[in-house]
C-alpha cells in the first residue's frame, strides 16, 4: 500500500513537471539558437568593421552557447538528481576557463587597439544585433527564472543570471557603437571591450566555482 502511494505521488510529480519542464527545455534551445545567431553576426561585422568590442561579444556569446548546453543538459536531468552531477561540474568547469581566458584576450587585444589608436569602421549589423539582445535577453532571464522555480531547477535559475550577463554586454557595447556612429569618437570601441572584461572575467569565475549551475554537486 505504501508502496502504491509513493508511486502515485511520483507520477503526480512527474506530470506535474513535464509541461514546465517541455517550456524550460524550449527555452534553453532558443538561447542556444539565438547565441549562434548572435555570436557569429557579431564575429561577421566584427571582421568588416575591425571592432573590438564586437568581436569580444562575439566570443562572449560562443562560450554563453556552451554554458547554456550544460544547462540545458541539467534541465532535462531534473528528476533524476546526481546522474550527471561529475559531468556537470566537469563540463562548467570548462566553461569557466574559457570565459577566464576570453576576458584576459579582451583586454589584451583592447589594449593594444587604445594605445595603436586604432580606429573601427561604422557597423548597422553590430548596433542591430547588439540592440536585438538589450530587449530580448532581459525577457529570456525573466522567463527562465519563472520556470526555474516551477521545475525547482538551480542550474536554470543561475543560468537567468548568465543572460543578465548577456544583457549588460549588450548594452555596453551598443552605448558603444552608438557613441562611435554619432560623435566619431575612435576610442570608444576598445573602452567598450575593456569594460566587457570584468563582466567576462565575472562569469567566469562563477563558472569556476559552480555557481553557474547553482548545486552544490558542482561545487564541490
Amino acid at each position: 500500500m505504501a508502496l502504491g502511494v509513493e508511486w502515485s505521488c511520483l507520477v503526480t510529480t512527474d506530470i506535474f513537471l513535464r509541461a514546465p519542464r517541455s517550456r524550460a527545455v524550449a527555452l534553453q534551445w532558443l538561447t542556444v539558437v539565438h547565441g549562434l545567431l548572435e555570436g557569429g553576426a557579431s564575429l561577421i561585422a566584427s571582421g568588416l568593421a575591425g571592432s573590438v568590442a564586437l568581436m569580444s561579444f562575439g566570443l562572449d556569446s560562443m562560450v554563453e552557447v556552451l554554458s547554456a548546453s550544460v544547462v540545458l543538459w541539467r534541465v532535462l536531468a531534473v528528476g533524476r538528481e546526481g546522474r550527471f552531477a561529475i559531468s556537470e561540474r566537469n563540463g562548467l568547469r570548462v566553461v569557466g576557463f574559457c570565459f577566464v581566458v576570453l576576458a584576459g584576450s579582451v583586454a589584451w587585444d583592447a589594449s593594444l587597439a587604445l594605445f595603436g589608436r586604432r580606429q573601427p569602421q561604422e557597423s548597422l549589423l553590430g548596433i542591430v544585433v547588439a540592440a536585438i539582445s538589450v530587449v530580448a535577453m532581459p525577457l529570456v532571464a525573466n522567463a527562465k527564472r519563472r520556470l526555474s522555480g516551477e521545475i525547482g531547477s538551480a542550474s536554470l535559475q543561475a543560468d537567468a543570471r548568465q543572460s543578465d550577463f548577456c544583457a549588460c554586454l549588450a548594452f555596453i557595447l551598443l552605448a558603444g557603437l552608438l557613441l562611435f556612429k554619432l560623435f566619431g569618437l575612435w576610442w570608444v570601441d576598445s573602452v567598450s571591450a575593456l569594460l566587457m572584461s570584468p563582466v567576462i572575467l565575472w562569469e567566469g569565475v562563477q563558472a569556476l566555482r559552480g555557481h553557474a549551475c547553482g548545486c552544490a554537486s558542482c561545487a564541490s
